[in-house]
């Protein structure tokens, strides 16, 4: 069936409501039987790859590389910029990111591996880039664990980016990475409104647990921060100062943010969220992004890409940066050691 966008009543339980063009397909199929689909079924497939690291060539971001354990994510959050990378395995960006999740099983050995070269230049691992280390698989797989095991083995920094309380399963390791200064956590935030951030990340723990997540990391003097990520004009914009003044309440210590990017094929999935959760906010959010951003996908400068361009984008920075001096917090993340990296202990794998 030809055609720009998925169509039919959506699928219960997802963000997205079926998948939009693949660039990489010659055709593809839309669903037109007008039911609602179940997102009951995913499937896992475990892949193989020859390396764990992605080099990270933007200096400023403050970490060397990145590690992602898996691949899609079942969260379902609309926004998220990884969804294109489903394309790549000849998938959809909608409702396949979030149901047919890729993971790695030698994620460790090849870690480990990479720590025992002599090539190997050691700089802070951000897990994850892409999509969230600690997503539901990860309960039963414990990749994300025996990864910092490894870190821990290795005496190797880690910064920790997630949206789910499923971390505070780790607290014994992350308390032994805090003993010699190799880990901190970035806890990502959208909306302070549960409702709201019920259909932006649907299957994601609550602002509250969140911030309950952020008081006990602090408890146990773990590292800890926020993103409110994305910003959405119009839609998540005034709760700025809220999330701000509770995270700071809860014990973090630094806050930054991202304004909403939308790379192909995400303006199509984003538009028909907008129509089916917020159809009277449609318009005025898309135009709010297309002031803030040109275009939606962020291309240009790394300052651009992340907090958008022109007078909009800079009051929405411009209120970040007040709310965040009200808190008293920062906005750099700690920097983490590498005085005790050791590169050739025993092998365990």
């Amino acid at each position: 069936m030809d055609g720009k966008r998925t169509s039919g009543a959506g699928i219960k339980g997802a963000a997205a409501f079926g998948n939009p063009d693949n660039p990489y397909h010659t055709s593809h199929y839309v669903p037109d039987d007008g039911q609602e689909h179940d997102l009951h079924h995913v499937t896992y497939v475990p892949v193989y790859p020859r390396t764990i690291l992605n080099r990270v060539k933007v200096p400023s971001l403050g970490f060397a590389y990145s590690l992602n354990p898996y691949q899609g994510c079942e969260h379902g959050c609309i926004y998220c910029y990884a969804r294109p990378t489903h394309q790549y395995w000849d998938l959809g960006a909608g409702i396949d990111f979030e149901r047919k999740i890729f993971y790695k099983p030698t994620s460790a050995q090849l870690l480990a591996a990479t720590f025992r070269k002599k090539s190997y230049q050691p700089g802070t691992i951000l897990m994850s880039g892409n999509t969230d280390c600690y997503q539901p698989l990860e309960r039963h797989l414990r990749i994300t664990r025996s990864l910092l095991e490894v870190f821990v083995r290795f005496r190797h920094p880690v910064s920790i980016l997630t949206k789910n309380a499923l971390i505070q399963r780790d607290m014994d390791l992350l308390r032994e990475l805090k003993q010699w200064q190799l880990v901190s956590v970035t806890l990502s935030i959208t909306s302070c409104n549960e409702a709201l951030r019920r259909v932006m990340e649907p299957r994601t723990v609550s602002y509250a647990r969140k911030l309950n997540l952020i008081q006990q990391l602090r408890d146990h003097d773990i590292p800890v921060g926020f993103i409110i990520g994305p910003i959405i004009p119009g839609l998540n914009d005034d709760q700025v100062f809220q999330i701000i003044k509770d995270a700071a309440s809860a014990g973090a210590q630094w806050g930054h943010y991202t304004l909403l990017r939308l790379p192909d094929p995400l303006p199509a999935l984003f538009e028909d969220w907008l129509v089916r959760f917020f159809p009277d906010r449609k318009s005025r959010v898309l135009k709010l992004l297309k002031e803030a951003r040109q275009p939606l996908s962020g291309q240009g400068s790394y300052r651009s890409y992340v907090y958008g361009d022109g007078p909009l984008a800079h009051h929405i920075q411009s209120l970040f940066n007040t709310a965040i001096r009200k808190a008293g917090l920062k906005v750099e993340i700690p920097t983490l050691s590498f005085d005790h990296f050791q590169h050739g202990i025993p092998r365990l794998f």
